[in-house]
């Protein structure tokens, strides 16, 4: 089967008709099933899906898209997103079911939204419910912010009593992943492919294999360099503890339906997380997790 480009699934979303013009930049659209906010503004183009606040796409004018976005994903109610940033909440990975939360899989409202000559800003809310409480006993309030401009920025903001573990689990859109390194992830790691052994990164994390590593000391941002797309993509984390460096390699995406065959070739996720320390959100005390990106170009 021959993988639909990242480029050619965002091209897809950015035509879709308009079902509610918001403002001169930001306007509803229907994916499939799932209602999406797409911003066309001259500095950005970005779409967001009320299931889950999930980032679909960035994209800074002139430049190649930032977010990977698999071409075999379906845009269906309740089903997880393979691709973009999809919001790991309040649990990450297999700790309870579904896997990595239900935050992504249920509908988020659009409760505020602002523009200017330098982008947007678009904030999500999602509260306890009858379904929440099918997963999780606990009353919320969960805000997502997403400034999206020539950077991106999410924060992730929980209201109520709890402990929670995260992660935006974000996929970058990249040219060959046998190039790719990553900087700045630290050296202990918890290694979830050899059962939770915990080991350490010698310099810069390069990919040969199927990755999945919790780096639990990282640096303030990661830097991820593409020689093939020619740009370097900095990951800068804040109130993070780790940071989940992920690619399935060759066997795994072939097991895996949302996923092209090949597709692990242009891709690489690299998470701002809380999972070896959980967040405590507290009674006038939210508990926060955000990342910024930015592009450069290499030698440049």
């Amino acid at each position: 089967m021959t993988q639909q480009s990242t480029a050619q699934t965002t091209e897809k979303i950015f035509s879709l008709p308009v079902s509610r013009q918001i403002t001169p930049y930001i306007s509803q659209r229907q994916l499939d099933e799932l209602p999406t906010i797409v911003v066309n503004h001259p500095k950005v183009r970005a779409a967001i899906t009320l299931q889950g606040a999930h980032l679909l796409a960035w994209q800074p004018s002139g430049e190649k898209p930032v977010l990977w976005l698999s071409g075999n994903t379906p845009f269906k109610t309740g089903v997880a997103i393979r691709g973009g940033v999809p919001i790991c909440w309040p649990w990450f990975g297999p700790a309870g079911q579904p896997s990595h939360g239900f935050a992504r899989n249920l509908p988020w409202e659009l409760t505020a939204h602002a523009e200017d000559d330098n982008g947007v800003i678009l904030t999500f809310t999602l509260s306890q419910s009858e379904q929440s409480k099918k997963y999780w006993p606990h009353d919320f309030s969960l805000i997502a912010r997403f400034k999206l401009g020539v950077t991106c920025e999410l924060e992730l903001e929980a209201h109520g009593e709890y402990s929670f573990t995260s992660a935006l689990h974000t996929y970058f859109e990249i040219g060959d992943i046998s190039a790719v390194s990553v900087s700045g992830l630290g050296a202990a790691y918890i290694d979830k492919v050899r059962d939770g052994v915990t080991a350490t990164q010698q310099g810069n994390l390069t990919f040969s294999e199927r990755t999945d590593r919790i780096f639990t000391a990282p640096e303030p941002f990661s830097v991820i360099t593409d020689p093939a797309l020619g740009r370097t993509i900095e990951v800068h984390h804040h109130n993070n503890t780790d940071v989940i460096a992920w690619n399935p390699w060759t066997e795994l995406s072939i097991s895996m339906a949302d996923i092209p065959d090949d597709g692990y070739k242009t891709m690489v996720c690299v998470e701002t997380g809380r999972v070896s320390q959980p967040l405590d959100a507290a009674q006038g005390s939210p508990a926060r997790l955000s990342f910024t990106l930015r592009t450069r170009k290499l030698n440049g």
